[in-house]
């Protein structure tokens, strides 16, 4: 499957977007290649483009500035969007990095154009709304998961949502995400492991 039909087919999917309306959009969307460690959206910057990860693998992290540490709060893997949700939605500047955590290849859409693209059709205007719906609830998730669920059940959970995540990004990097130790974290996969 061609790069461009797997931007429509995933549209598709998430929204409903038919051919015809996916149509509008061929000429807007950018072809973009990430380094290892290149910065999707930087901190402090306006995220300007939506972007369908074609390969490699995204995180959003936060650096906390007493302890000098990184907090990963999104994965974006292949054959998902990968977009600095808050920054993106309301064109103010970002509070994380995007980060290239492998090399990757990217096809990317302009807020200018996405926004002209809403005017002209109720199917991307409806895609626009389910955006701002899976930023909403990938938030909840997030804030709900710390408030209700141990470490465990939030490894879990994510083994079972993102194994291809859980596979991918390194060990610190997952306890990061998860907010657990890594070793805390190294003793649940074990535990788990031998059930």
């Amino acid at each position: 499957m061609k790069d461009l039909e797997r931007v429509g087919a995933f549209l598709h999917h998430v929204s409903g977007i038919d051919e015809k309306a996916f149509a509008l959009s061929t000429p807007h969307w950018q072809y973009k290649t990430f380094k290892k460690g290149e910065f999707y959206n930087e901190y402090h910057s306006v995220c300007k483009y939506l972007g369908f990860v074609l390969d490699g693998l995204f995180r959003t992290y936060y650096v906390d500035t007493e302890s000098g540490d990184e907090k990963n709060i999104f994965f974006f893997p292949k054959n998902n969007v990968v977009v600095a949700f808050k920054s993106f939605l309301s064109q103010t500047p970002c509070n994380y990095y995007t980060q290239a955590m492998t090399d990757a290849n990217v096809l990317m859409i302009h807020i200018t154009e996405l926004t002209n693209l809403y005017r002209q059709s109720h199917q991307w205007e409806h895609f626009g709304r389910v955006i701002a719906e899976i930023a909403y609830n990938s938030a909840m998730d997030r804030t709900e998961g710390f408030l209700f669920k141990t470490p465990e059940e939030r490894y879990k959970e994510m083994v079972k949502t993102q194994p291809e995540i859980c596979e991918q990004v390194p060990l610190y990097h997952l306890s990061s995400y998860l907010g657990i130790q890594g070793p805390s974290l190294s003793r649940i996969r074990k535990r788990i492991s031998r059930k």
